[in-house]
């Protein structure tokens, strides 16, 4: 039997639509959500992920400003206009696109950030808040799109035994605390690059978050059967039956589909449920500004 799938569009419209009567209600106290992006550089996929923001802000009535800065712009220079964004009380939420050309210090960048405004939640101060348990706050929207999934989903966590392939601060070290927090009580396991016998770990898995950033990583006989499968992964690699020479696939490969109990598509699961917790976030932003 194919596995469920999870579509993330549809549940990312929900959270967005159901954001407008908070939205609504800060326009009606004089408080207008804005977003501003700060984005470096020529790279492709940074410009289609800052667009899908773009619409996803016009879908929800929140502002947004781009901020766009040539590759050859210097660190002290993007400090700069980060600080300036911190000084701006009508900008309630900032992100850095992320990567940052070579040589810039992406965590230096994000740390310059007003924590109430981080809406990336990768400030050292809201991670700090999470490790304490703390979960109130402004959370990565990866992980905590990935929850709402889970939620939504009615997937059974305590007890179960859940393994995170990838150790990335983005994605794979805060949910895997949010995974452990109590009221989620899953038994959890981080695996990477440097694991033994992943295979054997991920087939005692009731629950696999693959972010390890690998194509078609995770391989069917991985997976035990009815497992939940979340595919974080967004890889494109070629493929000559297709016009444009090659297509998007994640870090598992398809066919786990025929194993797993529910499986995130790749595009449409785990992309646009960052996104909506995106919007939550800078919602929540807004919201913290005006102490609502």
């Amino acid at each position: 039997m194919a596995a469920t799938i999870l579509d993330g569009r549809e549940l990312g419209r929900t959270i967005e639509k159901d954001l407008m009567s908070r939205i609504d209600n800060l326009k009606g106290r004089g408080l207008h959500p804005h977003l501003a992006v700060v984005i470096v550089g020529d790279d492709p996929a940074s410009h289609v992920y800052v667009r899908n923001k773009e619409m996803a802000c016009e879908r929800c009535g929140i502002k947004s400003t781009r901020i766009d800065l040539d590759s050859s712009v210097t660190e002290i220079e993007i400090l700069k206009v980060v600080e300036m964004l911190n000084l701006d009380d009508s900008v309630n939420g900032i992100l850095v696109q992320s990567p940052l050309p070579k040589g810039i210090d992406e965590s230096l960048i994000i740390d310059a950030i007003n924590p109430q405004k981080d809406v990336d939640g990768f400030h050292n101060v809201n991670l700090g808040k999470l490790v304490q348990g703390n979960t109130s706050g402004l959370l990565p929207c990866t992980p905590a799109g990935i929850m709402k999934i889970l939620e939504f989903s009615d997937f059974e966590t305590s007890g179960k035994n859940a393994l995170v392939i990838g150790r990335s601060r983005i994605v794979g070290m805060p949910l895997s605390i949010l995974l452990a927090q109590r009221g989620i009580d899953a038994t959890v396991t981080i695996a990477h690059s440097r694991t033994k016998n992943l295979a054997e770990i991920c087939r005692q898995a009731d629950l696999v978050v693959a972010a390890i950033g690998r194509a078609e990583f995770v391989k069917p006989e991985w997976i035990k059967p009815g497992a939940m499968v979340i595919d974080v992964g967004i890889n494109r690699i070629p493929d000559s039956t297709r016009k444009s020479g090659s297509r998007l696939t994640g870090d598992v490969d398809p066919d786990v589909m025929d194993i797993a109990g529910w499986m995130t598509p790749v595009p449409g699961g785990v992309g646009p449920m960052t996104i909506a917790m995106l919007m939550s976030n800078t919602v929540m932003g807004t919201e913290l500004f005006s102490n609502i």
